[in-house]
């Protein structure tokens, strides 16, 4: 059986990670604007609380977005990879066309808040920055792609920072309301996948990326995911009444995390370590907040400050889809003198014996995708997207211009053979696989140019380099093949 017929192949970008154009069309300073680049400012060292209690100190690059310490804003001196993204704005008919003659069935992108409303809570749309997203929808359709668009991906207006403390504050709903109100009536005849926030459980460990909060203590998040929930509801509510054939889905960032032994105490910790990801998909997927969660509130003395429609809220805005990342999966232990850590998307953990990592030290794990898979569809039984996968890796491009890139083959090859025995063998419901960067762009992880995962070379480099020229890697025509094959052909030719 395989993979199903009309099957969602494609690949997955974000807008501040990608377009550029940060001044131009219109466009207002978004909280990513202030993201400097990785590798040449010290990131402060940012303390953080774990799903399971535990604290721990990491440098961010994304909250050293403010070297002087004062304000969100720009500073001179520091490079701000996201300005110029790989200027997508201004080549995306060059890139659409690429991912064209690889096959792509769908492509995964963001819009850009500040594009439509450049301070958030503006009265009239910004009508350049509307037409922008309308030409690219154009053509995407022109060669029969479908756009599946994320509303809000680790990009908030900075001015509602300023004034608010963006989704700390509940008035933010009535904003991105009235962002969705504009993008699903002006495309309502082009978009039909959906997602209201990207990765939204990272909310639950950090306040910056997605959520553009300053401060990252329990309360203030709670908070703020609150927020973010009731605007999902709504969003689903109003994208449903708007056109009856919008898909509207959640989005989360999974990670898998197995107990180090059979220990009875590690197994509870590695349930625990769930609930980063579960919480999340539980209050979008059912409607509700999990007594787990309401538990943990209570012995931390959080309050929620909740509106008496919200309940109900929550019950009539559940998603139609449930849209994941999946990168990698880490161990947890309760043994203090289990201390050997592996890198990892926010959340990392003890690194497994029994798997390579990447040169970031994330884990490979293809098997762990089919367990994902099957602990989502088990748990909520909705059609399941995988939206981000892949390899970041340095490339080297040869003196004759290729680029042999059959590390990341491999691991995406790997990834789909788990793929297809979760539909084959377990009947989970995947609706589609966009591997994460199909083209080039900076890093969210760490604001470089170097960790590449796209199908496809930008020439553009950390040190703010390159003339952004394109040109294919050996995967492009790899991928070209699987989509052809509807995923049968995964032999590296």
């Amino acid at each position: 059986m395989g993979f199903p017929k009309g099957f969602l192949w494609g690949g997955a970008t974000a807008a501040n990670q990608l377009e550029g154009g940060w001044q131009e069309g219109g466009k207002g300073m978004s909280s990513d604007d202030v993201v400097t680049n990785g590798t040449n400012t010290t990131p402060r060292l940012v303390t953080y609380t774990l799903p399971d209690g535990t604290k721990k100190a990491e440098p961010m690059f994304t909250l050293g977005a403010v070297p002087k310490g004062t304000k969100f804003e720009c500073h001179e001196g520091y490079l701000y990879p996201n300005h110029d993204g790989i200027d997508f704005y201004h080549h995306y008919k060059e890139d659409i066309a690429l991912f064209a003659e690889m096959g792509f069935k769908c492509f995964r992108l963001s819009i850009a808040w500040t594009r439509i409303y450049p301070n958030g809570d503006d009265e009239i749309a910004n009508e350049e920055g509307l037409k922008f997203y309308d030409d690219m929808f154009d053509e995407c359709l022109k060669y029969g792609i479908e756009p599946v668009v994320t509303i809000s991906h680790y990009e908030t207006p900075l001015a509602l920072t300023h004034k608010w403390n963006s989704w700390a504050d509940r008035r933010m709903i009535d904003c991105y309301l009235k962002y969705c109100e504009t993008i699903f009536k002006r495309y309502k005849d082009k978009v039909k996948y959906w997602m209201t926030f990207n990765e939204i459980n990272c909310l639950g460990m950090i306040g910056w990326m997605p959520a553009a909060v300053a401060g990252n203590d329990k309360q203030t998040l709670a908070q703020a995911a609150h927020h973010q929930f009731v605007a999902s509801a709504k969003a689903v509510i109003m994208g449903h009444e708007i056109n009856p054939d919008f898909q509207i889905g959640c989005m989360i960032a999974y990670s898998l995390a197995y107990a180090k032994t059979c220990n009875p105490d590690d197994v509870l910790q590695a349930w625990k370590r769930s609930g980063w990801c579960n919480f999340y998909s539980d209050v979008q997927c059912r409607g509700y907040y999990p007594s787990y969660k309401l538990k943990e509130y209570e012995r931390e003395g959080i309050h929620l400050a909740v509106e008496p429609t919200d309940e109900e809220l929550l019950k009539q805005g559940t998603v139609d889809y449930i849209a994941f990342s999946y990168y990698m999966s880490s161990v947890v232990s309760t043994d203090p003198k289990d201390n050997e850590q592996a890198g990892g998307n926010l959340i990392s953990g003890l690194k497994n014996p029994y798997l390579k990592a990447s040169e970031w030290g994330w884990q490979i794990d293809p098997v762990g995708l089919r367990i994902s898979l099957n602990y989502l569809y088990d748990r909520y039984q909705l059609p399941l997207f995988i939206v981000e996968n892949g390899l970041g890796a340095v490339d080297k491009k040869e003196a004759d211009g290729s680029i042999n890139d059959d590390y990341r083959i491999n691991y995406l090859a790997d990834h789909i053979k788990e793929m297809e025995k979760a539909i084959e063998e377990d009947g989970v419901d995947l609706m589609g696989y966009t591997p994460w960067g199909c083209i080039d762009l900076v890093s969210a992880s760490t604001g470089e140019m170097k960790k590449r995962y796209g199908f496809i070379y930008v020439d553009k480099y950390d040190d703010g380099t390159g003339d952004y020229s394109r040109s294919k890697k050996k995967s492009f025509n790899w991928y070209k093949k699987v989509i052809a094959s509807n995923g049968e052909d995964l032999s590296n030719d």
